[in-house]
C-alpha cells in the first residue's frame, strides 16, 4: 500500500508580520516550521503503516530550497521517502497552480498510490483548497476534515470519521481516494535520536518543472487564476466596557443606561 502526505513549510506563526508599505508577509529572518496540519496528515499515514506491514509513506512539498527541512522532519517522523518540487518556475503559484503541480508530481513519482493524505489547510494561507483540487484534478474520491481513519484490509476502502457543523460523519470512500486532515486527538510527536539518524539515509528526491512535462503556462504565477493583492492584519479594536459586581438588576440597569448614553436606545 503507498500512502502520498502532501506537506508544506509555513512560517513560524507567532512570527508572522505583514509590511504595512507592501502589503506582504515579511519572510526574511522568520523561523520556518512544517504545517502543522500537514503534520497531523503524516501522523495517520504512520499510524496506519504501524498496523500494517505492507505500507510505503513519500511525503511531496513544492517550495523554495529552504523547504528541504519541512521534508526532513517528515522522514524523522516516519516518512519513507521525500521528493521537493523545486523550480522557479513555481514561484507565485495560487491554490489551482499548486493543486495542479502537485497533482502532476503524484502522477509522476508515484503512480500507483493508494491514498492521499493532506493537512486541511495551512496555517499561513488558511485556503483549505489544495487538498480537494488535487484530487478534483486527479479524477479521485475526496473526504474532508478527517478526525481519525482506519484502511481495510479487504476491499479497497477507507473508512473516516470527519467533522461536521452538528458533530461528526462516519464516510466510506473506494481507494485511490484523497483525505484532508484535521487535528482531531493527534498529539504531535517527537522523533527520537536513532529516528533521526535514520532518516539521513532515506531516499530525498529533487523535481523540477521540466521534470513534470507541463507546460509553463500552467505554472507558478503565469498558471494562477487569483493573486493576492494585499495582505493586512484585522483592525485594532477597543476593550469593551465590563459590567462587574452588580446584582443582576443592578447590571441590567446599568447597560441600558450606557446603551443610552451611547444612542443605541
Amino acid at each position: 500500500m503507498k500512502i502520498v502526505v502532501c506537506v508544506k513549510q509555513v512560517p513560524e506563526i507567532n512570527n508572522v508580520k505583514v509590511n504595512p508599505e507592501t502589503g506582504t508577509l515579511v519572510r526574511e529572518g522568520v523561523a520556518s516550521v512544517l504545517n502543522p496540519f500537514c503534520e497531523y496528515a503524516l501522523d495517520h499515514a504512520v499510524g496506519i503503516k504501524s498496523a500494517r506491514s505492507d505500507v510505503s509513506i513519500v511525503c511531496i512539498s513544492m517550495g523554495p530550497p529552504q523547504a528541504r527541512s519541512a521534508l526532513m522532519r517528515c522522514l524523522d517522523l516516519g516518512a519513507d521517502e521525500a521528493v521537493l518540487l523545486c523550480d522557479r518556475k513555481f514561484a507565485g503559484a495560487d491554490t489551482w497552480a499548486t493543486a495542479l503541480t502537485l497533482a502532476s508530481a503524484v502522477k509522476k513519482v508515484s503512480p500507483d498510490f493508494d491514498l492521499i493524505l493532506t493537512g486541511k489547510q495551512a496555517i499561513d494561507g488558511d485556503t483549505a483548497q489544495v487538498g480537494p483540487e488535487v484530487a478534483e484534478i486527479l479524477g479521485i474520491p475526496q473526504i474532508t476534515y478527517a478526525v481519525d481513519m482506519e484502511v481495510a484490509s479487504i476491499g479497497r476502502r477507507v473508512r473516516v470519521r470527519r467533522e461536521s457543523e452538528n458533530g461528526y460523519e462516519i464516510v466510506t470512500a473506494r481507494m485511490p481516494a484523497l483525505v484532508s486532515v484535521v487535528k482531531g486527538e493527534m498529539l504531535r510527536r517527537m522523533p527520537s535520536f536513532a529516528d533521526i539518524v535514520a532518516a539521513r539515509g532515506k531516499p530525498f528526491r529533487l523535481v523540477n518543472a521540466d521534470d513534470l512535462l507541463l507546460d509553463e503556462s500552467q505554472l507558478g504565477l503565469q498558471g494562477s487564476y487569483t493573486r493576492v493583492v494585499r495582505v493586512f492584519p484585522p483592525c485594532v479594536r477597543k476593550s469593551g466596557r465590563k459590567v462587574e459586581g452588580l446584582e443582576a438588576l443592578d447590571a441590567a440597569h446599568a447597560i441600558i443606561e450606557f446603551l443610552r448614553a451611547e444612542g443605541f436606545i
